[in-house]
């Protein structure tokens, strides 16, 4: 990607769902700076579970800790995996620091109705 040859750092992410085997489209994610109640960021997953652009472009990126907040919930019950209310899962935040200005940054989210994992991907 040309932001990653520029040494301007960005921030992706990507959501699977694993109860279904399949990208989680439709999913709404907002991202915060931690501590801040301030949005920098709201988008909604497309049909390949991912944003259609970088959830912080390079323009904005910053080195600091930031929070992703994945609407599960929503997404969850849009798909028939709801179950009783209330849900075991809703908003799922995931609070991650990102410490060098040049790097990408990648975020994802493996999801099924009763739990999650994250890992620092690339």
């Amino acid at each position: 990607m040309a932001e990653a040859e520029t040494g301007a750092g960005y921030l992706t992410t990507h959501v699977l769902d694993t109860a279904r085997g399949c990208p989680a489209a439709g999913l709404r994610i907002v991202l915060r700076r931690a501590g801040s109640a301030a949005v920098l960021a709201e988008k909604v997953t497309n049909a390949d579970g991912r944003t259609d652009g970088p959830i912080l472009p390079a323009a904005d990126f910053a080195p600091g800790i930031y929070e992703l907040t994945f609407h599960a919930g929503d997404y969850l019950r849009a798909t028939g995996q709801g179950g009783e209310e209330p849900l075991f899962l809703d908003e799922v935040p995931i609070r991650f620091g990102m410490a060098d200005a040049a790097a990408h940054y990648h975020v994802p989210l493996l999801l099924s109705p009763y739990g999650y994992s994250t890992y620092r991907g690339s």
